[in-house]
């Protein structure tokens, strides 16, 4: 099956109560037959049956836009790009990504492999050490299948190298890898040391399955990450391959892949990488940035590498949830009906912004997002805050990557309230 196929397909679906927040009179309609009526996200306005709270929307304006920001600064800087795919898990979006130059999708775990591939992505990037045996069968089997598919994944072990190995014996063609360098005490996977990372390079040359093509890492687990540590961290990741590349251990490489680059530091990776020195064959400078599709309104809008080069271009938040105000206790009090199976959490609380009432929208002063428990949200409210219950309110989040893995079905809205899209996701 095709891509395009099998995101068609994705339209076939029909809507039901798998599907939170979308209007219960919509059960039995397709996706595509719900898209076409182009509902209004606030029909509730008018007394008719419209969709219900907890309610999880995309801004179709900044989507666009996102998209277009990331496309505009990787080619400027001559990065090829890998968008984390995980941030989302949504092959529509995947699609959209390479539509707008991705070279490929990052991933984390094979599940996440076989959602890609299923709707025909070519190239993957995995950013983990591959060694469980029935997904490296599996990998072994699409790279049979089809010719044209590109996986890269990492390895930071001998023993990891020695699975994959034996897992992949009867392959027929060799499994890219990249050695992938941790950054350093305290952090997550990859080798600590250049000569750990020797030690892999040579275990690789004697494996007859694996073909070793580059280096990666993740910057942002630099120990007290600043722009002073982090350059230096990129700058090993950098001499690591020219060292590798001096010792003859990526002679089998048709191209030379060095890849870092999650939401936050983005700016020193291409500032780094383009000082990379000439390799002895092409080098793919390949940045890994997720969040950037949607943004959010606290952690990445804090943290963006575009608060330090302004004039590169800007990332705007594109999620909205709102939920609906259930009580109002007392002049301090009120609560909502979206709670932790709704919201992001893990890094910072939602954000209140807007009140909606009767049709008309006003800033959620004196409105304070306080807790949250499983299907509630605290407000604490100052003295003359206006709003009450029944008020729906527009809450911006943090975190886009615990954000989606919360909602299957997510409606795309226009800045009028138009939905034109629904965003499957797979977790």
């Amino acid at each position: 099956m095709s891509s395009s196929e099998a995101l068609a397909r994705l339209a076939e679906e029909r809507v039901d109560h798998r599907f939170k927040g979308l209007p219960p009179d919509a059960d039995g309609l397709t996706v595509g037959e719900l898209t076409a009526q182009r509902r209004n996200l606030f029909t509730e306005d008018t007394g008719t049956g419209g969709f219900t709270t907890p309610l999880l929307v995309l801004s179709a304006e900044r989507l666009a836009h996102n998209l277009a920001v990331m496309e505009t600064y990787t080619a400027r800087h001559g990065l090829a790009f890998a968008p984390h795919g995980k941030t989302s898990m949504a092959p529509q979006l995947f699609h959209r990504q390479i539509e707008h130059g991705a070279w490929g999708i990052t991933l984390a775990v094979p599940h996440q492999v076989r959602v890609a591939r299923a709707f025909g992505i070519q190239r993957v990037f995995l950013a983990n050490e591959l060694v469980d045996a029935p997904a490296l069968r599996w990998v072994a089997a699409e790279l049979a299948a089809d010719p044209a598919f590109r996986f890269v994944c990492y390895v930071d072990s001998v023993r990891g190298v020695e699975l994959m190995d034996a897992a992949l014996k009867d392959c027929a063609r060799p499994v890219d890898v990249v050695i992938e360098l941790g950054a350093g005490a305290g952090a997550r996977t990859g080798v600590r040391t250049e000569a750990e990372a020797l030690a892999v390079a040579e275990a690789v040359a004697g494996a007859r399955t694996l073909r070793l093509v580059g280096v990666a890492g993740y910057e942002a687990q630099v120990p007290d990450a600043s722009p002073e540590r982090v350059r230096e961290w990129l700058g090993r990741l950098v001499a690591l391959a020219v060292e590798l590349d001096k010792a003859g251990r990526l002679a089998g490489a048709d191209e030379i892949v060095i890849s870092a680059g999650g939401s936050e530091w983005f700016d020193a990776v291409a500032d780094v990488f383009a000082a990379a020195p000439e390799l002895s064959r092409p080098v793919l400078k390949l940045l890994r940035s997720g969040a950037y599709v949607t943004h959010d309104d606290v952690h990445y809008s804090r943290l963006t590498p575009f608060n330090r080069v302004p004039g590169e271009g800007a990332l705007e938040p594109a999620f909205r949830l709102w939920a609906q105000v259930i009580s109002r206790p007392s002049a301090t009090e009120a609560f909502v009906n979206a709670g932790k199976r709704d919201a992001a959490y893990d890094l910072d609380l939602p954000v209140a912004h807007v009140v909606r009432r009767n049709g008309t929208e006003h800033p959620a002063t004196g409105i304070e997002v306080t807790a949250l428990s499983d299907q509630h949200l605290w407000l604490r409210t100052e003295p003359g805050a206006d709003v009450e219950a029944g008020d729906w309110i527009g809450l911006g989040l943090s975190h886009p990557c615990t954000s989606f893995d919360k909602w299957q079905l997510i409606p795309v809205a226009e800045a009028d309230g138009t939905v034109v899209e629904y965003i499957r996701t797979f977790f």
